[in-house]
Order: C-alpha cells, then sequence, then structure tokens
C-alpha cells in the first residue's frame, strides 16, 4: 500500500475499518464467482462472474457497512434499523450492481437475467445466503468490537483505579520519615539560640532550606538526581552543623547523570539511616558517602558509611529493618522484579545500602 495511504488510515479508524471490511468482501466475492462459474454453472466465464460478483458486493458493503461506519461509527448498531438497512441495500446493489457490470463488460443487463433464469431458484438461493453470511459476518464483528472496546475501557478503569491506590500507597509509604531529626535539631536550635546565635541562625538556614526542598519532592511523583542529590545535601548539612566534626560527607553525582528521573526521597531514608544507626551512635562520629553511576541500562545508587555497622544494637536492627522494608516495597510497586536494593557491610566499618534502578 502506499506510504502515503497508511498514515490516513491510522488517523481515520473508521476510514481503516471499511478498507478492511472490503478486502474481506472481495474474498467472499471471489468465492461466490468461483461457485456460480463451477457449481451452478452460469456463464462459463469465470471473468464475466467475477466481474458482476465483485460490482455486487462492493455496493452491497459500501451500502451496509460503509452506512453502519457512518451512522454509527465503531459502536454496535441497533439490531432493527440495521436490518431494515440491510432490506434496503439487498435489493440496491442487486440493481446497481449489475448495472455497474453491465456497464464495464459492455453486456446488456438482460442477459445476465437469461442466463440466470435456468437456474433462478439455486440463483436466489446462493445470493440470499451469501448476502445473509456476509451480513452476519460484519455484525458479529461490530458485536464483539463492541464488547472488545466495552472491555478495554473496563480495563482502563481498573488500571486508573489501580494507578490511584499505588500512588496513594507511594506517598503514605514517601511521608514515613523519622520525625526524630525534626525533633532533636529544633531542640538543638532552641538551647544555640541563647549560647551561639550565628550559629543557631546558620542551623536555622539550613533548617528551612531542607525543609523546602523535602516539601517539594513530597508533592512530586518524580524528581531528578541533582534535586535529589540537593534535599541530601541540605540534610547533611543540616546535621553537621549539629555534630560538628563528627560528621563528614561527599557527594558524588556526574554531570550526565543530574537530570537522570528517580523517585524522590528515595536516597534520603538510606542517609537518615546511616545517621542515626551509624555515625550519630558512634563516639568518633563518621564520614558518609553518596554516589551514583551507570551501568549499560542500569542506574546505581550507593549510600556508604564508616558508623556502627549492621546490627549494633537490636533498637538499631529494628528499625533500620522497618527502613529497608519501606525502600523494598516502594521499588516493588514501582519497578516489579526490575529493581533491587541490599544492604551489606562495609569495610572495615559500616554500611553499604545499594540501589539498582533500571534508568
Amino acid at each position: 500500500m502506499n506510504t502515503t495511504v497508511l498514515p490516513a488510515l491510522a488517523a481515520y479508524p473508521r476510514l481503516r475499518r471499511f478498507v478492511i471490511d472490503v478486502a474481506i468482501t472481495s474474498v467472499f466475492n471471489t468465492a461466490i464467482a468461483l461457485m456460480i462459474t463451477y457449481v451452478m454453472r452460469i456463464h462459463s466465464s469465470f471473468y464475466i462472474n467475477f466481474v458482476i460478483s465483485m460490482c455486487i458486493g462492493t455496493l452491497m458493503v459500501t451500502l451496509l457497512d460503509g452506512g453502519r461506519l457512518l451512522i454509527w461509527g465503531l459502536e454496535k448498531p441497533p439490531r432493527l434499523p440495521f436490518l431494515l438497512m440491510f432490506l434496503v441495500a439487498l435489493p440496491l446493489s442487486q440493481y446497481g450492481g449489475n448495472s455497474i457490470a453491465s456497464w464495464l463488460l459492455d453486456i446488456p443487463r438482460e442477459s445476465f437475467a437469461a442466463a440466470r433464469s435456468n437456474n433462478l431458484v439455486g440463483f436466489l438461493v446462493l445470493f440470499a445466503v451469501v448476502c445473509g453470511s456476509i451480513t452476519w459476518f460484519f455484525w458479529s464483528r461490530s458485536v464483539m468490537e463492541h464488547f472488545k472496546a466495552e472491555a478495554a475501557n473496563e480495563k482502563a478503569r481498573a488500571s486508573a483505579i489501580e494507578k490511584q491506590a499505588l500512588q496513594a500507597q507511594l506517598q503514605m509509604l514517601q511521608a514515613q520519615i523519622e520525625p526524630h531529626m525534626m525533633f532533636n535539631t529544633l531542640a538543638n536550635l532552641q538551647g544555640l539560640i541563647a549560647i551561639d546565635p550565628p550559629k543557631a541562625q546558620h542551623m536555622l538556614d539550613q533548617l528551612i532550606q531542607y525543609l523546602r526542598a523535602t516539601l517539594a519532592s513530597s508533592r512530586s511523583d518524580k524528581t531528578s538526581l541533582a534535586n535529589e542529590f540537593s534535599l541530601m545535601e541540605a540534610y547533611l548539612g543540616l546535621m553537621q552543623v549539629r555534630m560538628g566534626a563528627r560528621l563528614s560527607y561527599q557527594l558524588d553525582l556526574p554531570d550526565e547523570l543530574k537530570q537522570v528521573g528517580i523517585p524522590p526521597m528515595l536516597l534520603q531514608p538510606l542517609v537518615e539511616n546511616a545517621i542515626k544507626h551509624g555515625i550519630e551512635p558512634k563516639v568518633g562520629g563518621g564520614r558518609i558517602t553518596v554516589q551514583a553511576a551507570r551501568h549499560k541500562n542500569m542506574l546505581h545508587l550507593d549510600v556508604i558509611d564508616t558508623g556502627l555497622g549492621l546490627g549494633a544494637t537490636p533498637e538499631n536492627k529494628l528499625s533500620t529493618h522497618l527502613g529497608v522494608e519501606n525502600i523494598r516495597e516502594r521499588l516493588r510497586a514501582l519497578y516489579g522484579d526490575a529493581a533491587q536494593f541490599t544492604l551489606g557491610s562495609n569495610t572495615p566499618e559500616g554500611v553499604i545500602a545499594a540501589l539498582r534502578i533500571p534508568v
């Protein structure tokens, strides 16, 4: 088919359906011509019977199927109006098809009738059966298309409901951030106001920056690595004001990965866990490194700390387990089995939290 026709058919589903139906009818027409020529032996020429059959059949599908598509589109037509359309199209296609074939073949229409009169009953039965079969075929097809469309609509509705439920679940999981940091920060801020106002002002600036970044992330379905790293930088800067020299950190984000999209606040809980369970309870503190890299079609995100390590205390083990399940639940809802999350020991001390997400 001409390449310029294909986009037009794709853009107009009714036209596409009509072209397909005409092609299907052409197969019926060919079978009818073969039967008339070699079984009923009306006319000795297959070519003549083929032209007549094509003219009648094409006019029939144009009146019946074209009218159906024009009036009802791709929807299922009402049974009674469609039957009336069939009863009108039947004699019109017979008379009009014979007239067109007579003009094309340069043969008088009377000769067609004379040839059929030898087997008039058989011809009329064949014509009625074939027309009825073609009509039943297109009617059944329209009914099936109607049910298919209804099923597609129902599937879309179910998918929309599932998506809304999933989004609500993700927002709930996303909002489960440990509140201890906020209370501790406000308590420290209250104490610093009296003894070290400049440091208190700096902590307040860091807190505002962190809350602004957190609020923006919590309201979106997706963020970029650049925004996620900015959020972690605000959080770690705030914690560094609190912990002083006991905390150091490093953020490694290559320029080519800054605009890569990820779920919001995916790394934040890992950094919080590293602070709360690894570095904060450790007398000498420690260091946190967050790094991003791409390997083929997978995004590698690692949060590495030099804290106490996995399961240092029963309380840490339980709280870390809950945070890990939160992250795994989000990844499962978003990526299925395509994403991975592992939690392992760092050498010589600390924890490595590794995320593997399809890009």
